[in-house]
């Protein structure tokens, strides 16, 4: 039950007890209980809306920044990592495969904010060696949700 309770929440993370009580056939206090341990032993950790910016008046540039570091002896990327993620900026990092080492996403209302962030931020801590900013020009699809869906008449073309 554990596993598809986590798959039916990070699909739609407002549906409520009752319906997954009935989609996993267990009582509503089960599926409660279920949930505050998930939380409790740290499995789930937050609960977040997608929001398509584009459609709204508030400007909002996101940006991939790809991150070179040194390595610290007995930590690797942990200590740098943290560093980098208690920034408020900073919406995300990741520690990736490749030629680069970190991948941050940040979000900020200009170009020119960014920039500021990577040059006077994150270019200055000791363990980076090197960045490379890429800007999201467009979002197609983000957690598992397309954007902008074409529409698509269904119905079925009766013809005499």
């Amino acid at each position: 039950m554990r596993e598809e309770l986590l798959s039916l929440i990070e699909k739609n993370s407002r549906i409520g007890l009752e319906e997954l009580a009935v989609l996993l056939a267990a009582s509503e206090a089960e599926i409660a209980e279920e949930l505050a341990k998930l939380e409790q032993e740290g499995i789930i950790c937050g609960y977040h809306t997608l929001i398509n910016w584009d459609k709204t008046t508030k400007e909002k540039v996101t940006a991939l920044i790809e991150v070179k570091v040194t390595p610290q002896r007995g930590q690797g990327f942990d200590r740098i990592a943290e560093r980098i993620y208690n920034y408020p900026e900073v919406k995300s990092v990741y520690l990736i495969s490749g030629g680069y080492d970190l991948l941050v996403t940040l979000e900020e209302k200009t170009l020119k904010e960014i920039a500021s962030f990577v040059s006077d931020k994150l270019s200055t801590l000791d363990s980076v060696l090197s960045t490379a900013t890429h800007f999201i020009l467009k979002k197609y699809k983000d957690h598992g949700t397309v954007f902008d869906k074409k529409h698509v008449d269904e119905r079925e073309i009766i013809t005499p």
